[in-house]
């Protein structure tokens, strides 16, 4: 009985959630989300931290500077061939995780992730931190939040329209965990990867944000993951100092993306365990020369944010780490983008910043400032997401005086990225390399938010295709707007307008007669899913060439049961509402 109850009140609550505006029963299932994926990510970086402070030497997080020249140079090859390895016996032929993973999901799989993916993402992303590859966290934990939202949302078998949302929320989860900077985690989810700013969206996101950044600050405790002290611009005169930075931040960007791309295109003939071990040499020799390159890096670049890095050392390092994010990235190692981004931001601000003492006269702003600003302008250039990384310095820092310098850079290094290189988000840019494509469609969006269940037409009624004059009258009693007829050993049903039956009535039909060849017009049916949203409802009609849907339901007992009819018009009207 308890069963049945909470299946039946599951099932209502199902069917709300097909509606565009579910934003109460949205908001519980968001900040269920983000306490799910909060928990995972904190588990990911317990289980980092743990396995790299009991590896490397000293006390301090990501010290392989402190390792033998030797050992720098094979832990990444044994984690590149490791990886290869674990890939080649358990991805069947998945090689694309992180954000751009994400992305290409919600285009075309309405945000459905598998386990498999999941646990590759963990496990890859683990060994490849450990081990040194200049990779991010921040992808992962992107990945791993998006994906417990998915998850969740496939085990209660929600529409489809509610589990893009869930993602959504497990992706801003990731960055707030990551950083304790919830808002950036917000901007980032709707910029990046939904791509859109809905009330229905934007509240939930939030809520899960908040969940997972409440979660890791109560069990990893409130510090930041850079030491930043209060920054701001030395004098208005500093402004062409700012916007020099954000062409210089911009080019770099757009030499990171091209290496990007051409390290994948010339690799697409090895195997993947070739291309992530290739990747370990290379990133290898890197840490030979630089060992301030390997792993995430933050260490680096609180070292810069401190000014405590020379001007030599900057400049090898933004080239060595864009080499080495590079062959890691493009190779196929299961790390994350923004991580790297920000180390090579940092470093860049780092060269800019001795030019005002050099200029101008009097006191002129701290190198952390111009290290800052740097960063937001690489990730906001290099991601093509200015606002998700506006709002990350200015969380980091807690100081509005950084957001106009912050602006000014960001903009203008995405400009300079996209229209004077023509280069896109480094995520874009690793689905074409890899053979997919990413389309962002404002007609598509509005479909996908809505689920058919909320837009089916419930009035119709079934029968056999031979009726007689007292079963027909049985039909048209019930009035229904539209008759299902059933058609014996065939795969698809035919639906016809109820008033057409009511029509040969009045013309005093034959005593009995068949609907498939009476007068009437008819339309070829084929099925949907009722937890399907009404993008995928259009793209059925126009594979299988039928007029309209009847939309299914599996039951407990694995049973079909037809709750609705859905024709095309129905679909284009509720994208002009």
């Amino acid at each position: 009985m308890l069963i049945d109850t909470l299946a039946d009140w599951l099932e209502r609550h199902r069917l709300h959630l097909s509606h565009p505006d579910a934003l109460l029963q949205l908001s519980g299932m968001g900040l269920l989300t983000g306490f799910l994926a909060g928990a995972v990510i904190v588990i990911f970086r317990l289980g980092v931290e743990s396995i790299q402070a009991n590896m490397l030497p000293g006390q301090l997080p990501e010290n392989y500077e402190a390792l033998p020249p030797l050992l720098r140079f094979l832990l990444p090859v044994a984690g590149g061939v490791l990886t290869g390895l674990i890939f080649h016996r358990y991805a069947n032929g998945l090689h694309v995780l992180g954000i751009a993973r994400i992305m290409e999901r919600l285009s075309y799989h309405q945000g459905h992730l598998s386990l498999r993916e999941f646990l590759l993402q963990f496990i890859g992303a683990a060994i490849a931190i450990i081990s040194g590859h200049s990779v991010g966290r921040e992808g992962p934990h992107v990945f791993l939040g998006a994906a417990s939202g998915s998850l969740l949302g496939q085990q209660l078998s929600l529409p489809n329209n509610s589990i893009r949302t869930l993602v959504g929320c497990g992706a801003a989860a990731g960055i707030a965990a990551s950083f304790d900077t919830p808002l950036a985690g917000v901007i980032f989810a709707l910029e990046v990867v939904m791509m859109e700013y809905t009330l229905v969206s934007f509240i939930p996101i939030i809520l899960a944000a908040v969940s997972a950044s409440s979660l890791s600050i109560f069990v990893l405790g409130d510090a930041k993951a850079f030491e930043v002290s209060l920054v701001q611009l030395g004098s208005m005169s500093e402004l062409s100092i700012v916007l020099l930075l954000g062409v210089v931040a911009g080019a770099v960007s757009a030499g990171f993306i091209q290496l990007l791309q051409y390290s994948s295109s010339k690799s697409q003939g090895l195997r993947f365990w070739q291309k992530t071990s290739l990747a370990g040499f290379i990133v290898g020799l890197c840490g030979l020369l630089t060992p301030e390159v390997l792993g995430i890096g933050y260490d680096t670049v609180n070292g810069i944010l401190l000014g405590e890095i020379t001007f030599t050392l900057l400049l090898i390092l933004v080239f060595m780490k864009i080499l080495a994010t590079s062959a890691c990235i493009g190779l196929g190692i299961p790390g994350g983008m923004i991580g790297p981004a920000l180390f090579i931001g940092a470093a860049v601000g780092g060269v800019i910043a001795p030019l005002p003492g050099l200029l101008f006269e009097g006191e002129v702003s701290d190198p952390g400032f111009y290290a800052l600003i740097g960063m937001g302008a690489v990730m906001g250039a290099s991601l093509q997401a200015p606002l998700a990384a506006l709002t990350a310095i200015i969380e980091l820092t807690h100081n509005p005086q950084v957001v106009m310098p912050g602006m000014l850079a960001i903009v203008v290094a995405s400009l300079t990225s996209s229209e004077l290189f023509h280069k896109k988000s480094l995520f874009i840019t690793m689905l074409q390399a890899s053979g997919l494509d990413y389309r962002s469609d404002p007609v598509m969006q509005s479909l996908r938010r809505v689920g058919v269940a909320s837009v089916m037409n419930r009035d119709f009624l079934r029968c056999s295709s031979r009726l007689t004059r007292e079963s027909a009258a049985q039909v048209l009693d019930q009035a229904p707007e539209w008759i299902l007829i059933d058609q014996q050993g065939d795969a698809d049903a035919t639906l016809m307008p109820g008033v057409d039956l009511a029509r040969v009535m009045e013309e005093g039909h034959d005593r009995e007669f068949d609907l498939l060849e009476i007068p009437a017009r008819r339309y070829q049916l084929t099925n949907i899913s009722m937890l399907a949203t009404l993008q995928e409802a259009l793209e059925r009609l126009d594979e299988s060439g039928a007029e309209a849907l009847y939309v299914e339901r599996i039951g407990r007992s694995r049973a079909v049961s037809i709750q609705g009819i859905l024709t095309r018009e129905q679909i284009e009207s509720a994208y002009r509402l």
